[in-house]
């Protein structure tokens, strides 16, 4: 398999160096995270993942900056990624972040999960047995911890997006549409959550 290494600072050239600097002030950081020395070693996608990582994943937009922190969060760890995972946790906390927030975070995507796995098996099953069946699966989860029904939501549809679940997917859109969050900003979410995915694959594959 091939190789991935980090490209050094002292190693970047052009348009690289150029936008290794743009992150260390994006960021208000002295060195540059490891994962975008990684995703130097292509500068087209160093490029692609800076520019939509700003916009969409650390700027204010239709969505705050926390609710996308906690969206990086998830999706971190829904693909078992460290670096991302220790980043989001720390800007999350840098955000006003409670340590009880972010693990209610890590349970409402693991409940969702758990969710996800039960209505698509339903939904792709062929079988109209199980659609009269109970679920009779308990997730509380979703309305008993500190964090808003907005970024519940928000949450549900990301990873229920990622994992296929048509029906969860339909399901959370409409509840998070009856608590007035417009389409604009559901598509944000998606924008944040498919930029933490390239990201993720990318580096996941390099660290192996």
């Amino acid at each position: 398999m091939t190789t991935i290494t980090p490209l050094p600072e002292s190693e970047a050239q052009d348009k690289v160096a150029q936008t290794y600097d743009r992150i260390k002030e994006m960021l208000e950081t002295d060195a540059v995270p490891e994962p975008f020395l990684i995703y130097a070693r292509v500068p087209a996608f160093l490029q692609d993942f800076f520019m939509n990582f700003k916009k969409f994943v650390l700027k204010e937009g239709k969505i705050d900056p926390l609710t996308k922190a906690y969206l990086g969060l998830s999706v971190s760890s829904l693909y078992r990624c460290k670096p991302w995972i220790e980043f989001f946790d720390q800007r999350a906390q840098q955000l006003g972040a409670t340590e009880t927030q972010l693990q209610e975070v890590l349970a409402v995507a693991a409940t969702n999960s758990m969710y996800n796995a039960f209505f698509k098996f339903r939904d792709i099953s062929g079988s109209a047995l199980f659609e009269g069946l109970p679920v009779g699966l308990r997730a509380h989860t979703f309305s008993a911890t500190s964090l808003d029904e907005t970024t519940v939501e928000l949450i549900n549809i990301a990873l229920s997006d990622l994992n296929a679940c048509k029906p969860c997917v339909t399901g959370h859109l409409a509840k998070v549409r009856e608590l007035g969050v417009k389409d604009e900003a559901v598509l944000e979410a998606i924008q944040c959550t498919a930029t933490m995915v390239a990201g993720i694959q990318f580096l996941n594959s390099a660290t192996v």
